[in-house]
């Protein structure tokens, strides 16, 4: 056997390989190798070859047709962007063993060829541009132990044929367009240890045989649109780690058999429709770290013993008849007593309904058939939004290169980064080390893809597995406020400063009051700001914002934003509320016309609304950005009343107590009425000036 190892170097591939007629293993993964010519034609020469190993080198080339004259046993090239379409003479490589493409530019189908590889045991064709239907040739390959076609663009069904398979330890077939139902010969992979279905388009209910997978470690259903119950069956996956059935619409409750999953370490089953209540015996589950029911109708106590005393209260938000532990962001559960009186209420109210049934049935089926029909439409494979997978973006950011980072915090980073497609997009990585990461996560994506206002970031998609987590959003050329506002190279003029805080204003507004149900923002400042091409406000990170209920006018919350926009009532009790906004958009206000930042040293024992009140009316010249009027400015009278209107505005907005400020609406008229004021100063300056010429 003659090997040949190459140090790691930048270079070309050596062209002396070529005349190394009896070379049977070469290994070059990991070194920096581009190719010379668009084909690997340096392979074609060296028949022997058994075991060739390409990995990690940016070779950019396309893979010859001439590979399928070689005796490979072992082939592998991930992450060499390679392109154009998998050629069928792959197929003629009778003897490999192991076929490993992931992470390359592969376009087309997979090749029907593939079928004559029976000896393959692996192949790895994920995170590629791969289209077409699921390649049914894989049913003959007997001996296949690991499949990975994860994040390319296949779509139809999976072939019954797949659960003949027996072979098969590995599955990875997340993020296609695959459709229709699971085969029920799926679930007779009774050895399978690992099963990958996220992010597809399969519909249907679970199956009763889906509890055969007795050896699986670890099952992800979740992106897909499942309906029906969980059949108790799943109680028999004694091994099971990591099971994620999440955005689904999976309904029933969750089965009392779970308290047998005595190894399961992580359970979503959030964003579907579950109801019942949550099974006190799972307090039993000692492995459980990772529990999510959230956005569901459970009702009922949340266990207090075992798992559940650590776990956090986002793992049960927007479930509104759950009970408990206040520290859950739950009301406490009803006494004896009450829940006696309750079940007399619910007995009568039973009976009303009864007596009124029958003359409703009609109009109620009616309901429910046009609410299914449209519930299809919105889950329609063609109109659902387009995903975008982990190397999609990577791609996109050049590696999640530091020169395209945009900003970062404690939620993890920002890149710019550009599409397939042309589009340019902001993409905001989660550090999915950081405890919370998925709720915030999960919270901002279910706010942003529901609400709809021209003043607020708008959502593109989402990149979600076990392990990264990243929204795709509307990218703005013009940064935030935050940077322009302190710039030393760029200089807000008045009415720009007015218009965007008009657009905050106005997204505020509707977040208050124009929403089916309150949203507050709670970590609203500059940074939080971002301008498009047009220097259009739109309000962005959503990850810390709360969800009140119609009846609610405040919550509890131990999440704390920025130092110096916070509310008293927020930094102090914890309490958030429509008026906590308000106070910390007045602070903001104060400091884009003060461009003094609200934790500035030069207050000492004061703060930037004492400061200004101290100054005002009289002082105004003094606190107010020097560059925004000048001494020579025409209508400047005018100008310093409205620029002292906007800082009384600011007074009102952040008052120590919460009663005496204003709300957003008022807020939002009040701004508009000083912008049409100013508005006329300047147009008043423009006619002067025309008339001068």
């Amino acid at each position: 056997m003659v090997y040949y190892q190459v140090p790691s170097q930048i270079c070309s591939i050596p062209k002396s390989l070529v005349n190394l007629r009896l070379l049977e293993v070469l290994h070059l993964q990991s070194n920096s190798f581009i190719g010379e010519t668009s084909t690997l034609s340096f392979i074609t020469p060296l028949i022997n070859l058994v075991d060739l190993r390409l990995s990690f080198n940016p070779l950019n080339a396309v893979l010859p047709k001439s590979i399928g004259n070689l005796s490979l046993q072992w082939f592998s090239a991930i992450g060499c962007n390679l392109k154009g379409h998998i050629p069928n003479e792959i197929g003629n490589l009778i003897n490999l063993s192991s076929l490993e493409l992931e992470d390359n530019d592969f376009t087309g189908i997979v090749p029907t060829t593939i079928s004559s590889l029976t000896n393959l045991q692996q192949l790895s064709l994920g995170v590629n541009r791969i289209s077409g239907p699921f390649p049914n040739g894989l049913c003959e390959l007997s001996s296949l132990f690991f499949l990975k076609l994860s994040q390319n663009q296949m779509r139809g069904s999976i072939p019954t044929c797949l659960g003949d398979l027996t072979s098969l330890r590995e599955v990875y077939l997340d993020s296609n367009n695959l459709t229709a139902n699971i085969p029920l010969s799926l679930w007779n992979l009774k050895d399978i240890l690992k099963l990958n279905l996220s992010s597809n388009f399969f519909n249907g209910s679970l199956p009763p045989q889906f509890g055969n997978l007795k050896a699986a470690i670890l099952l992800d259903l979740s992106w897909n649109q499942l309906s029906g119950n969980i059949p108790n069956t799943l109680g028999s996956l004694l091994k099971v780690t990591q099971l994620s059935l999440a955005h689904n619409r999976i309904e029933g409750s969750i089965p009392e058999t779970f308290r047998k999953l005595v190894s399961l370490e992580a359970l979503d089953l959030s964003y579907n429709n579950m109801s019942g209540v949550i099974p006190k015996s799972l307090e039993a589950l000692q492995q459980l770290h990772s529990f999510n029911v959230s956005f569901n109708r459970l009702h009922g106590e949340i266990p207090s013993g075992g798992p559940f005393v650590h776990l956090p209260f986002q793992s049960f938000m927007s479930n509104e008849g759950l009970c408990g532990n206040p520290q859950k962001h739950v009301p406490a559960c009803p006494s004896n007593s009450k829940k006696r009186r309750l079940i007399w209420i619910l007995v009568a109210s039973l009976v009303i309904f009864v007596i009124g049934v029958v003359s409703s049935i009609v109009f109620i089926l009616m309901r429910r058939r046009v609410k299914t029909v449209n519930a299809e439409d919105e889950w329609s494979p063609e109109i659902a939004p387009q995903r975008i997978s982990y190397y999609e973006l990577q791609r996109a950011t050049q590696g999640f290169d530091g020169n395209n980072l945009i900003g970062s915090g404690s939620f993890g980073s920002v890149y710019k980064g550009t599409l397939a497609d042309g589009m340019i997009v902001a993409v905001k990585v989660f550090n999915v080390q950081m405890e919370g990461t998925f709720q915030t996560f999960d919270r901002e994506c279910e706010i942003l893809r529901t609400l709809r206002h021209r003043n607020l970031t708008k959502i593109i998609s989402s990149c979600c597995n076990l392990d990264f987590k990243a929204l795709i959003l509307e990218y703005m050329p013009n940064e935030s406020l935050d940077k322009l506002l302190h710039s030393r190279d760029y200089c807000l003029n008045i009415m720009q400063r007015l218009n965007i805080m008009v657009d905050v204003a106005s997204a505020l507004e509707y977040l208050h009051h124009g929403y089916s149900v309150p949203v507050i923002h709670c970590d609203l400042k500059p940074s939080n700001v971002l301008l498009d091409n047009d220097m259009v406000g739109h309000l962005t990170d959503f990850g810390i914002a709360k969800l009140l209920t119609k009846e609610e006018s405040i919550a509890h919350t131990t999440t704390f934003a920025t130092i110096g926009y916070i509310a008293p009532e927020y930094g102090l009790e914890g309490i958030v509320s429509k008026r906590s906004d308000v106070y910390s958009y007045g602070i903001m206000l104060l400091e884009t016309f003060t461009k003094k930042k609200p934790n500035d040293e030069m207050f000492g024992d004061l703060n930037l609304r004492s400061f200004v009140h101290n100054s005002l009316p009289d002082e105004l010249n003094k606190i107010i950005d020097a560059n925004l009027l000048t001494l020579d400015e025409e209508n400047l009278s005018q100008k310093l009343q409205c620029v002292s209107a906007i800082m009384e505005l600011a007074m009102n907005c952040t008052a120590n107590i919460a009663a005496e400020r204003m709300n957003m609406t008022n807020v939002v008229a009040a701004l508009k009425k000083i912008k049409q004021k100013l508005s006329s100063c300047y147009r008043t300056t423009l006619r002067h000036d025309i008339r001068n010429q």
